[in-house]
This record gives structure tokens, C-alpha cells and sequence, in this order.
């Protein structure tokens, strides 16, 4: 049987990015806006790119926040969040001071840096991953691999045991977190070539 895979659009989405790595693949994936696109997938992808706080009112305003809910922890789907939507995972952001789903017991923080020459906020380009742990999602890939990344925010202290790989930019910041069925990177695995295929075939093959 064919695997459904839904790649969530709430507005704010590098959706056509992700959709054509996808179909790359062999995958046809269906743009769900509704609880009724959603809840069939068999796994979900969820982008995105922008504020925090408008991302949680959009997904609200559609219906997907509870629905990302009751997949997620109730139903118990595999989903990837990529960039912004790592950071909807955690329980709260301090841009526009909002409230995540709280799956992972995190703030979203901004870069605090010192050398501002050196360390241009937001981070832009290309940076390596450091694993922290083995995982399905790493199969295939080589530790210290690079991505690209875009983000001002980042994940700030979250529990040992949750973090998939780090990443430095002027200090250390987690940059891929995994907790059963739950995956995040910072980074754009849809813009990171080779490697972020692979991360796609192995989130597919999960």
C-alpha cells in the first residue's frame, strides 16, 4: 500500500520546496489546509518559515493545531517539522511571546551574540551537524554533514535525552531534536542536497 504523507500548509510554509523533494522520491504528497487532508496521512512534514506567534494562530484558525494533537500524541504519526516548525514543538517562544504544542520541554530563544562581525544573525548558509545519538533518521548521512539553515531563533535548553544533533554558531545550539515519533531540524533538509534527500527517504522509510 502506498504511503500517505501530508506536508502541512498553514500560510507559512517552504511548502514547493519540500513538495519537490518529495515527489523526487517516488512520493505524492498531499498540501493539507484541513483536519480531513491531515488525519489520513500516514506520516507528516511540518515547515515553515516566519513569525512564531502568527504560525500558532494560523494553525488554529484552520483546525490543525488540535489535529496536529491528536496525530502526533494520540494516534502516534511519525512527523518531521523542518525550521519553524521544529520550533512550534517547543512550549513556548519569546518572539511574540507565544505558546508552542509543548512536546518538547523547550523555549525558542534569539542568537545572543557577542562577535556580531563573525556571527551574522539571522544564520544564513551552509553549517554542520554534530550527532548526539544514533537515530533512523541519521541512517545513510555522516556525522558533521553539512545543511542550510536560515533562523534568528533556535531551541534553547531542552532535555539530553531529545537531542538528535547540535550545532555551532558561535556557541552551541541544538539543531535536531527526535523523541519517539517526533522529529525537528533547524536546518532545510529540502535545501541541503544529497544529504537532505537521504533525510527524506529515511523519514519516508521510518
Amino acid at each position: 500500500m502506498k504511503i500517505k504523507v501530508a506536508i502541512v500548509n498553514y500560510g507559512m510554509g517552504n511548502i514547493h520546496s519540500v513538495f519537490r523533494k518529495l515527489t523526487q522520491l517516488g512520493i505524492d504528497p498531499v498540501v493539507a489546509t484541513t483536519t480531513e487532508e491531515l488525519l489520513p496521512a500516514d506520516k507528516i512534514i511540518l515547515p515553515g518559515v516566519g513569525h512564531f506567534g502568527k504560525a500558532i494562530n494560523n494553525l488554529k484558525s484552520q483546525g490543525l493545531f488540535d489535529a496536529l494533537n491528536e496525530a502526533v500524541l494520540i494516534k502516534k504519526k511519525p512527523i518531521l517539522g523542518i525550521c519553524l516548525g521544529m520550533q512550534l514543538m517547543a512550549k513556548h517562544s519569546q518572539e511574540g511571546d507565544q505558546e508552542g504544542f509543548g512536546w518538547f520541554d523547550s523555549e525558542v530563544v534569539k542568537f545572543d551574540i557577542q562577535d556580531k562581525f563573525k556571527y551574522k544573525v539571522p544564520q544564513t548558509g551552509w553549517n554542520t551537524i554534530n550527532f548526539c545519538k544514533p537515530s533512523k533518521l541519521l541512517v545513510n548521512i555522516d556525522d558533521k554533514s553539512e545543511f542550510y539553515f536560515l533562523h534568528a531563533y533556535h531551541f534553547g535548553l531542552t532535555k539530553k535525552e531529545d537531542i538528535l544533533a547540535k550545532t555551532f554558531f558561535e556557541n552551541e545550539f541544538v539543531s535536531a531534536v527526535e523523541k519517539e515519533n517526533i522529529f525537528a531540524t533547524q536546518f532545510h533538509p529540502e535545501k541541503s542536497h544529497e544529504a537532505g534527500i537521504q533525510m527524506f527517504k529515511n523519514f519516508i522509510n521510518l
